[in-house]
């Protein structure tokens, strides 16, 4: 049918032969239509044949590559891709990532519902369903039809779905409103959704319509080009006249709008109240059937018809010229439809109503869309709000933009804007996790492992916190890391170094008790100078817990291990030593022994100085190759920063450690040989108990505690064993001493010591 109207376009008044001038030939100069893509391109196909100029007010997909071999087709909208895009950045501003697609089951409607899902996927908007109208135009299937748009509203109604996006054009939404109308009829649940619509969508001005509750479409968003009012449109249609003979179409419209008949139609009573007198007020009609306000859709038309005519004013005003050209070749007297054409491709003015006109290299309008919010009254009765625009010819970045601020939402969502997504957005803290065999938009939300976090809701994955903080408790948010050492201000600090002053004090206070009672006989046994030697030794060690506490500088991270190890093996070789004299001292008073020799202060002097010196070359060696230093330790303990010693070489620390424990297991075993030598002030069962002590209870308790404890308690640790180790010495082997010196000393006088050998002999 459009083919054959196109060709009755082109031919004589009564009779189409096509590529034959016979008659009186119509004075076509160019052709404006028509409704959709399709009939534009099956005019186009005919009107391209003959050069004829064609402006068209339809959208076209990006996808029909046939339009750019017609090149005397103009089309008098924006490039559908334009559309495409702003529905996409629409969906993501809103967040709306759980849409359904309403399509007719055509080609064109698939082609529609593949580009778009395609781009759609590419911004993370998944597409819960895409629902095919098949319109049944077979009056004979009307209750089949009914129906099957039943069955469509019911599924519409019940899907767990807020937003509808349809492909709006003129077939599609007759099948929305036999949609709608068979809902009605059934008492299916109302459609509370929102509805966004292509720019094709308008109220259609059929009869059934004004009957229907449009108010389900109160809220929508759609699509427009972008138009203005024009001056004196609104005065145009108070003046129309449904008898004029300029245009037929008027009289069938106005027997529609107000149910009346012709007055010169057939078989009609000239008393009847139906005839239509031509006075009937267009502007009582609903505004969903009949809209006094130009539309988008009027506008292109009206702005169609100015190209067409100052293209013509331009070819005419050229003809008069004689000199004018077009591409070169000089224009024939008789004015033919293809030289238009030219005109029409470089044509720019401004309108009536301020705006400019000018088509691409493309034939398409350079222009954008508007974004409209339908606001629906009781009474049908509606408002065009514009709340954004897709502009291509703007700035990058500024190309959308949009008030959500003024946009009226549907009442069945509180007028709330809704959240068309398919679960609940996952809260700071969690993350997406995918579900099994479902669309990418459906996930479940999993907290977050430890150490890590989200500050924003449906993140993907979570992440660590920059270096040197942590995640807080909801893991929502970074917090800072605080520094990690044993310090003096804290309780676990003060109650190291109070025991640590109060032994280094009583170690002293010991030291000079024997100092004072220096010419006693329990002081002058044992060697005396070994004596001193311990406890100053012991004295030191004490004060070696002080390195471990505070912030860890370089120097300090040097003497904690190496003095504390030199210092305590004095302390060791001390003890063995004494115990080595006291062996070989009961041995020398053997008749005829060689060892007597051997007793005295060089002995005790040599084993001390040999003892120490390997420990200080370990020392040494460690301190050469690679000696410890301060670190900040982030990454061990999850919320603090560990400002530790890092040890360098942990084979040397440990080679320190061992060599101590080797000199302690070897004073233990000489001294537990010694320990029933009859002597006066034998001390070699008191050493045996402290090596004991010192053995089993501080070293082996110990290591396993160091490994498993960091921070400021694996220093606690280290002070607790160096104060016990040094207070196992002190306390078992100079606390019978004490008592005796300074309560029985009686017992500390040479008559107690001569009746004490001649009561063993």
């Amino acid at each position: 049918m459009t083919y054959q109207n196109t060709l009755n376009l082109i031919s004589r008044h009564t009779k189409t032969v096509p590529n034959y001038s016979c008659g009186v030939r119509k004075n076509l100069i160019a052709a404006i239509g028509g409704l959709d893509s399709e009939i534009s391109l099956h005019m186009a196909t005919i009107l391209g044949l003959y050069k004829f100029p064609q402006v068209t007010y339809s959208l076209f997909s990006p996808a029909l590559s046939e339009k750019t071999q017609l090149t005397s087709l103009y089309q008098m909208v924006p490039r559908e891709e334009h559309q495409y895009d702003g529905i996409v950045k629409l969906l993501s501003y809103f967040q709306w990532k759980w849409i359904g697609i309403i399509i007719m089951e055509d080609d064109k409607g698939e082609l529609f519902a593949q580009t778009l899902t395609r781009l759609l996927v590419l911004s993370g908007i998944c597409t819960a369903f895409i629902q095919r109208t098949s319109a049944h135009r077979d009056l004979l299937d009307f209750l089949g039809m009914i129906e099957n748009f039943r069955n469509i509203s019911m599924m519409l109604s019940t899907v767990n779905v807020d937003v509808f996006l349809v492909n709006a054009d003129t077939h599609t939404m007759l099948d929305v409103q036999w949609l709608l109308l068979a809902a009605e009829m059934f008492g299916v649940a109302a459609l509370n959704k929102v509805w966004v619509m292509t720019a094709h969508w308008d109220f259609s001005s059929e009869t059934f319509h004004r009957y229907l509750d449009t108010c389900i479409f109160h809220g929508a968003l759609s699509f427009s080009v972008q138009s203005k009012a024009v001056e004196g449109f609104q005065n145009f249609l108070r003046d129309l006249d449904p008898y004029s003979e300029v245009d037929g179409f008027i009289r069938i419209f106005w027997e529609q709008a107000f149910d009346c008949s012709s007055r010169d139609a057939e078989m009609v009573d000239e008393n009847a109240d139906n005839i239509c007198t031509g006075e009937e007020n267009l502007e009582s009609l609903p505004g969903t059937f009949f809209e006094m306000q130009m539309t988008s859709q009027s506008y292109s038309i009206y702005n169609a018809v100015c190209a067409v005519a100052h293209a013509f004013h331009a070819m005419n005003s050229a003809r008069t010229k004689h000199r004018a050209t077009v591409h070169g070749q000089f224009l024939s007297a008789q004015l033919q439809p293809f030289q238009l054409l030219a005109f029409l491709k470089t044509i720019t003015f401004n309108n009536t109503a301020g705006d400019q006109v000018l088509f691409n290299e493309n034939g398409e309008l350079q222009a954008g869309f508007d974004i409209i919010n339908w606001v629906i009254f009781p009474n049908k009765s509606f408002s065009r709000v514009k709340v954004g625009s897709m502009d291509p010819q703007a700035p990058q970045g500024k190309q959308f933009s949009i008030n959500e601020k003024t946009i009226e939402w549907p009442q069945g969502f509180n007028h709330v804007m809704p959240f068309a997504l398919c679960n609940d957005p996952c809260d700071p803290g969690t993350s997406k996790q995918k579900k099994e065999e479902e669309p990418f938009c459906c996930y479940d939300c999993v907290p977050c492992p430890e150490g890590k976090m989200t500050n924003e809701t449906d993140m993907n994955d979570c992440f660590e916190c920059p270096e040197g903080n942590y995640p807080n408790n909801g893991k929502t948010h970074c917090l800072r890391k605080y520094l990690n050492f044993l310090s003096y201000g804290e309780p676990l600090g003060m109650s190291v170094a109070l025991p640590a002053f109060g032994l280094s004090a009583t170690t002293a206070l010991v030291l000079g008790v024997f100092i004072k009672h220096r010419n006693t006989p329990i002081v002058k046994a044992n060697n005396q100078t070994l004596t001193y030697t311990l406890l100053i030794s012991l004295l030191l060690c004490f004060l070696c817990s002080f390195l471990f506490i505070g912030q860890p500088k370089m120097l300090s991270c040097y003497l904690r291990q190496t003095a504390f190890g030199i210092i305590f093996s004095v302390a060791i070789s001390s003890v063995l030593a004494k115990t080595i004299l006291v062996i070989l001292a009961f041995m020398a008073t053997k008749p005829g022994t060689q060892i007597r020799k051997w007793v005295g202060k060089r002995l005790a002097y040599s084993i001390v100085f040999c003892c120490t010196f390997i420990q200080a070359s370990i020392c040494v060696i460690w301190l050469y190759i690679d000696a410890p230093f301060p670190q900040l330790d982030k990454h061990s303990l999850p919320e603090e920063i560990l400002v530790k010693c890092n040890e360098g070489k942990a084979n040397m620390f440990y080679y320190v450690l061992g060599y101590m424990a080797f000199l302690a297991l070897l004073s233990f075993i000489v001294a537990f040989f010694a320990r029933k030598l009859p002597d006066t002030f034998n001390e070699a069962k008191f050493i045996t108990f402290s090596m004991l002590v010192f053995c089993s209870v501080v070293w082996l308790s110990f290591v396993p505690t160091y490994l498993s404890t960091k921070g400021k308690y694996m220093v606690a640790v280290e002070i607790f064993s160096i104060l016990a180790s040094s207070t196992g010495l002190l306390g078992c082997i100079f606390s019978p001493k004490c008592y005796i010196i300074l309560l029985t000393p009686e017992l500390n006088s040479r008559e107690h010591l001569v009746r004490r050998k001649l009561s063993d002999v």
